[in-house]
């Protein structure tokens, strides 16, 4: 559990350092910031995405994990843990800011969206904890004792949270929480699960990964309003796919000959 507490310990300090840094700043120099973290996040998205084998898989996994999401409602559920957590803070923290687009404090809607500590958690939450480098990272640690990968992806995670919190707010600080469960289930369960993680699941699951970082990029830029959480299921059905592969590959020889 080492190498999870040190990423965690990495999104706190780069968090805090993005919140001292934002307070210095303007307003239009904030907006700056987030259309920069925005523009920073689509490129990393696009540089996963396009680690998938089967496109086939990416999109039945987008679409259907998309419908499952929504019905679930995902992203209202998370977006809640984050408000609930922003409630237990002082009220005069920057967590309880006034969120509304006819905000005195705010010079548009994404700046208010940005103060958000939900909206912060939420996509800061996802932007952690998809992608192989969580996965694999978690079960090396726990297998091998070897906390190269998860070290690498806590610097880059830190990095990242400075941008994120300056733009975001203080609630990209508790998306070490997410990380905390999401990591240290994957390190503690990681033998049982070794075996069934192959070279394809983890391109499969970066490509799905990487949409879905994409449309958190596309969320700070404001194109267009995605709830990233409810495409969350996604991973759970690519993961399902590439088990079923074998199967899937037979059923084709089957049918051509």
């Amino acid at each position: 559990m080492l190498a999870v507490f040190v990423n965690c310990v990495a999104v706190i300090v780069g968090s805090l350092i993005g919140i001292l840094f934002a307070k210095k700043i303007s307003d239009n120099m904030s907006e700056i910031i987030q259309t920069a973290a925005g523009v920073i996040t689509v490129v990393l998205g696009l540089q996963m995405a396009f680690k998938f084998q089967n496109v086939i898989y990416l999109a039945l996994s987008l679409f259907i994990g998309g419908i499952v999401g929504t019905a679930l409602d995902l992203d209202g559920k998370i977006l809640g843990i984050g408000n609930t957590i922003g409630k237990l803070l002082p009220k005069n923290s920057a967590a309880n800011a006034d969120v509304s687009s006819n905000s005195d404090n705010n010079s548009n809607a994404n700046a208010a969206a940005s103060t958000n500590f939900g909206y912060a958690f939420l996509n800061a939450s996802c932007l952690f904890c998809v992608g192989a480098m969580a996965i694999l990272g978690s079960f090396e640690a726990g297998i091998s004792k070897n906390y190269t990968i998860i070290f690498t992806k806590s610097i880059l995670d830190g990095f990242m949270a400075i941008t994120f919190a300056a733009s975001m707010g203080i609630g990209t600080m508790f998306s070490f929480v997410a990380i905390f469960v999401y990591q240290g289930l994957l390190t503690l369960l990681s033998t049982f699960l070794q075996p069934f993680v192959t070279e394809q699941m983890l391109a499969e699951i970066t490509g799905v990964g990487g949409a879905m970082i994409m449309m958190i990029g596309i969320n700070l830029l404001g194109l267009k309003k995605i709830k990233t959480a409810n495409y969350l299921p996604g991973i759970i059905f690519v993961i399902i796919f590439v088990l079923l592969d074998p199967y899937f590959m037979q059923l084709k020889d089957f049918l051509l000959h």
